[in-house]
């Protein structure tokens, strides 16, 4: 795939993040703030922070949720990742993350949960598909180390 996966979207403190300005970058999705799965999720990005940092990447989740809500999950668990805002699920369309599920026995559209990696050029080098919350941060990070 040599699509350039660029984009900007508001932050958990309503400042653009332009995705061209943090690369290479550690991009996952998730479906909503404040979850258990998404909580463990964030909370292990943010725990191995400076080990993604000190190997040259930054990391930024994304979800439908507001910036709003994304600034009190983030000052709810004390967590040091950008949380970007994507309310009109343009980005997650451009990642084509948003699939159907079932909830409690409805079909529903939500975000797969999903992690990317965009090298220098803004290219997806890594993803990660279905990803099951706990440990997945850790797997990431493997990832990079031996790539």
């Amino acid at each position: 795939m040599s699509q350039t996966m660029l984009f900007t979207l508001p932050d958990q403190d309503g400042q653009l993040f332009n995705a061209a300005e943090h690369l290479p970058l550690v991009l996952y999705f998730y479906p909503k703030d404040s979850t258990p799965g998404c909580t463990t999720e964030a909370q292990e990005f943010s725990a191995l922070l400076p080990q993604f940092q000190a190997a040259g990447y930054t990391v930024a989740g994304i979800s439908r949720d507001s910036v709003k809500s994304h600034h009190n999950f983030v000052c709810k668990y004390a967590l040091s990742v950008a949380l970007l805002a994507d309310t009109d699920e343009a980005v997650c369309r451009q990642f084509d993350v948003i699939k159907e599920k079932n909830m409690y026995g409805k079909k529903v559209l939500g975000i797969e949960r999903s992690t990317f990696v965009l090298d220098a050029n803004g290219h997806i080098v890594h993803e990660w598909r279905k990803v099951k919350a706990a440990g997945h941060a850790q797997a990431v990070l493997d990832a990079l180390k031996t790539a």
